[in-house]
């Protein structure tokens, strides 16, 4: 073995290629995929999740196949009978919640001064929590309005014009290596930048992010639309209230066991509803992406799939950073170890070699890798833009244009870098 700064030059003990690999990356071959994996796939999943995966994996392969032969590439949103039955089920589900609050405000009005009073409470408590809730911002949020940043809101609107539809009302910008999506109240549209992932990809695919977030606006996904979606959140937290107490005594094991006929059909509902919303929701993520190439451009969209594969890559590198910065903590509060968080993060993923990108598309491959449970897997999202015919971008920004978003950025990457330290990533 010899190595020649961080590159390590070896053999293959499987098959004696020659293998030259980055010393702080796994050193595997590319000619007969000896140590790809060497972790394996992990803990199996169980439960709900592991319906949710093996959905995502089965209808983004069948999905792949689809669209990849020409069916389904326009901006049709692929309802199906599905669709309509999610939303009865849906609604089913707050159908139940109405008639406890019905009942609820029977047993208070008849029940008055007595047992049944207190009944009628509990009901109505118990129904006021499985409401049906709208998305609002919280006092915590980092809200960027069109006056502090006009620059990245022209930018946005550029997108949506390009796709047909309408820009956002708010930009939240957090720490989380992703970004998404969602409405705030009936009509009002959020868009939810993660700083980590922003300031790792380049400009084109950012628009290319912007592009796949806006498009899911332009596609049907009754997952994540007002009736379905609290739907899930309801049956949450029905999950919530009954699930297992742990280390019970003899009571609280009889109540456990009482639990469980309702647990096991509320996860049932749950899957149920996940069923019949997965392949819209999965055609809707392929959707996406070819709406970030035709914003972005597929260059851009592409580069952004490989981004989005060493997400935990960039966990891991913020989580060394501010541990390094909070030891070295000085009598400022630590402010000064903040400075530099965003350029080191941006300095690793920049120094990531094309062997590791290889290596993770492959491992991808190999377990069915997706972003989470509702995604696709990601090695069939990269394979659909590059099978298709390139695209250039619809929407670019110079570097003057990017030197002016960065700028309406500053306060709030300062904001959040100086959090970090100080509480550490993955603890705020």
């Amino acid at each position: 073995m010899r190595t020649a700064g961080e590159e390590i030059v070896s053999s293959c003990p499987q098959c004696g290629v020659g293998i030259r690999t980055d010393r702080r990356f796994t050193t595997w071959c590319a000619a007969c995929e000896w140590n790809v994996d060497p972790q394996g796939p992990g803990k199996e999943k169980r439960g709900l999740d592991r319906v949710r995966r093996g959905l995502a994996q089965g209808y983004g392969a069948r999905l792949f196949d689809e669209l990849r032969g020409g069916g389904g590439k326009g901006s049709g949103s692929g309802r199906t009978w599905s669709g309509p039955f999610a939303y009865a089920l849906a609604l089913t589900v707050h159908g139940l919640t109405v008639v406890l609050a019905a009942v609820g405000l029977w047993g208070l009005v008849r029940g008055w001064g007595g047992l049944g009073m207190a009944f009628g409470l509990f009901l109505l408590a118990l129904a006021w929590s499985l409401r049906p809730r709208l998305n609002r911002l919280s006092d915590d949020d980092r809200v960027l309005l069109r006056g502090d940043a006009p620059e990245l809101y022209a930018l946005v609107d550029e997108v949506a014009a390009a796709l047909g539809t309408r820009g956002v009302d708010a930009v939240v910008v957090d720490v989380e290596a992703n970004a998404s999506v969602t409405h705030l109240g009936l009509r009002r549209r959020l868009l939810t930048l993660g700083l980590p992932l922003w300031e790792v990809l380049s400009p084109q695919q950012r628009i290319a992010l912007l592009g796949h977030e806006l498009g899911h606006f332009t596609h049907g996904d009754t997952r994540h639309g007002m009736v379905v979606g609290t739907a899930f959140r309801s049956l949450s937290t029905w999950l919530y209230y009954v699930r297992p107490m742990p280390n019970p005594n003899v009571v609280q094991a009889i109540i456990n066991m009482a639990c469980v006929p309702l647990r096991l059909l509320i996860t049932a509902v749950m899957a149920l509803l996940d069923l019949l919303t997965a392949r819209a929701s999965q055609r809707g993520e392929y959707l996406a992406d070819g709406a970030a190439a035709r914003t972005g451009s597929t260059e851009g969209a592409v580069g952004l799939m490989d981004r989005l594969m060493v997400t935990d890559s960039i966990v891991t590198t913020l989580q060394r950073e501010t541990n390094s910065r909070r030891l070295r903590r000085t009598g400022r509060g630590g402010e000064q170890n903040a400075d530099g968080l965003w350029k080191a993060l941006v300095a690793h993923l920049d120094s990531v070699p094309e062997s590791e990108f290889e290596r993770l598309r492959r491992v991808g491959a190999l377990r069915g890798h997706s972003v989470d449970a509702s995604h696709p897997p990601t090695h069939l999202r990269r394979r659909l833009l590059l099978d298709g015919t390139p695209v250039p971008a619809t929407v670019t920004a110079d570097t003057a244009r990017t030197e002016r978003i960065a700028g309406e950025l500053a306060d709030v990457r300062g904001t959040l870098a100086r959090e970090v330290v100080r509480d550490g990533y993955g603890d705020l």
